[in-house]
């Protein structure tokens, strides 16, 4: 599994003393290190170095953290590259906010490195290590609904023919709902489905991700297909009897 293996961790923090901090407890855990003090820097060595997951500050000199991110969800090559932010902005809104950005998963710094390690063992097993879990690997090679397609076997989707750009997080929530169209699911059972049990994340994270998940789909102009149940959950509906 990828996380058995030493990872090669991009840190982009600009705040020396904990850039050290960080790279010195990630090469104890046996990973590969590479830190850098501004968004440009980062940005050339994503491309460059190739890392398998980026820790990335908010705030960066040259091209800000969130800039970044967005620049980096852009990209096919980086789409579902795995991104956890780091901010010292702890508002319910500064952490919406990185997760529309496309960020997997946010810190508010400073944090504890138990809860760092346990943060980056569950972002690669949602993301790279996700395809190994049950739920995936019983998956259909080629999911539809409606104008929708989801490759699964190349992880790509598609609305009436046109490409669509997700993040990890949201193309897992699709392919849950196709597999599952019409019929409702709570938040809870969509975190089952999508996230890690091993971590805690809030329900209304599923909010923020099936937003995004809802633009990528609209972005076409088709009609919305997710539908939300007043105090029930979401479901994938055409509006058609089964």
């Amino acid at each position: 599994m990828l996380e058995d293996r030493p990872l090669r961790i991009l840190v982009a923090e600009d705040d020396a003393a904990l850039s050290v901090m960080l790279s010195y407890n990630l090469e104890a855990a046996g990973h590969l290190v590479m830190p850098v003090d501004n968004g440009l820097d980062a940005l050339r060595e994503v491309t460059e170095w190739k890392p398998d997951l980026v820790l990335l500050d908010w705030m960066m000199p040259g091209l800000s953290g969130v800039d970044l991110c967005r620049r980096l969800r852009m990209a096919t090559v980086t789409r579902y590259l795995p991104i956890i932010m780091l901010t010292a902005r702890g508002e319910e809104q500064d952490s919406v906010h990185a997760l529309d950005t496309g960020a997997d998963d946010y810190l508010v710094k400073p944090c504890g490195m138990d809860v760092l390690h346990a943060r980056v063992r569950a972002v690669m097993r949602r993301s790279a290590g996700r395809a190994a879990t049950p739920a995936v690997a019983q998956a259909e090679d080629v999911l539809t609904f409606a104008d929708i397609t989801l490759d699964h076997a190349g992880r790509r989707v598609s609305r009436a023919g046109t490409p669509l750009a997700l993040g990890p997080t949201e193309y897992r929530i699709l392919l849950h709902l196709l597999r599952n169209p019409r019929r409702v699911f709570s938040r809870a059972e969509i975190l089952a489905a999508a996230w890690d049990d091993r971590i805690h994340v809030e329900e209304r994270t599923v909010d923020v991700h099936i937003r995004r998940l809802r633009l990528a789909l609209n972005a076409t102009g088709g009609a919305d297909l997710i539908r939300t149940v007043r105090s029930s959950g979401y479901m994938l509906d055409d509006g058609k009897v089964a």
